[in-house]
């Protein structure tokens, strides 16, 4: 049962601890320190009553018409409906704790507050937890705050698709399309989440590998790029910056070599069609030196 039992914490406005972080470092729009502060002691006062496991207490934080709508769309009216579910809730969760994450909190009056967030159920034996996203309506009545209304729904894990769906098309696996002793190999592939692209490449001779190593592609929020950090079986490592130009990829990258030694290129992943890309690396340099391109290669997709 998760009913009444994950979004409840959000009032806790500006708590600090281990049950409540705020997300974003704004402050509060809207508001006033004198009501920060009685939200923060009216959230204290709550988690230590659902702590408790006691439903009338935790339920006197609504107004006595107050209502709270769960996840699946299930909506309890009033102080007693809303007392009866947590009753029940308690008796099977005993030890039940919440945690939440406050993305957003302003003051529409200075009687109205809205509060947006994800919460967290954690299982008193160790079960896995449970996410909901949540909004809440804070209202002041007779210098007091309430919760109005509680609105739960479906929790979707942050995704950086949208910065990295032009890479779309690269998802798959690929192979050197002339073939011969020496045959080059990658892959694409999206994270659980599809906040990266996972890669593996390879080249082998004669189907043993003599080289390769793995990738992650990701969106820097802070540079509002694509970057790239890859790993190479012989020790190596370096990280790139993507640029796009059509169905053209330019990708700055620098490493640094087993032997300690510096390394740049400028690679150049051209999508042609549905099934074949070409790669090239131009303006190589070792230790500061300049050394030959690879020639563009075509690779074909493995079906």
């Amino acid at each position: 049962m998760r009913t009444c039992a994950t979004s409840f914490l959000a009032l806790a406005v500006l708590a600090a601890g281990s049950a409540v972080r705020p997300v974003s470092a704004e402050p509060p729009k809207g508001g006033n320190p004198e009501d920060e502060a009685a939200l923060l002691k009216r959230a204290e006062a709550f988690v230590e009553a659902f702590h408790k496991g006691d439903a009338e207490a935790v339920a006197a934080f609504w107004t006595t018409d107050g209502d709270y709508t769960d996840v699946t769309g299930k909506r309890l009216a009033g102080r007693g409906a809303i007392q009866k579910s947590f009753g029940a809730f308690f008796a099977e969760n005993k030890g039940a704790k919440l945690r939440i994450e406050i993305d957003s909190l302003r003051f529409i009056t200075p009687e109205v507050a809205i509060e947006d967030g994800v919460t967290t159920v954690l299982a008193p034996e160790s079960g896995p937890p449970s996410r909901a996203k949540y909004t809440i309506v804070h209202v002041k009545k007779d210098g007091q705050w309430h919760l109005g209304s509680v609105r739960e729904a479906a929790y979707v894990p942050p995704s950086n698709y949208e910065h990295l769906r032009g890479l779309e098309g690269l998802i798959g696996s690929w192979a050197d399309e002339a073939g011969g002793p020496e045959t080059a190999r990658v892959s694409f592939a999206w994270s659980e989440t599809q906040n990266f692209i996972t890669s593996t490449f390879a080249t082998t001779h004669k189907n043993v590998t003599v080289g390769g190593g793995t990738q992650w592609i990701g969106w820097d929020p802070a540079a509002k790029t694509i970057r790239s950090w890859a790993f190479h079986a012989n020790g190596g490592f370096g990280e790139a910056t993507w640029t796009r130009d059509g169905k053209t990829w330019t990708i700055k990258t620098a490493a640094v070599l087993p032997d300690g030694k510096k390394a740049t290129a400028t690679d150049v992943i051209t999508v042609i069609d549905a099934d074949t890309i070409s790669f090239q690396a131009k303006d190589r340099t070792r230790d500061g030196k300049a050394i030959p391109d690879v020639k563009e290669i075509r690779l074909k997709r493995v079906k």
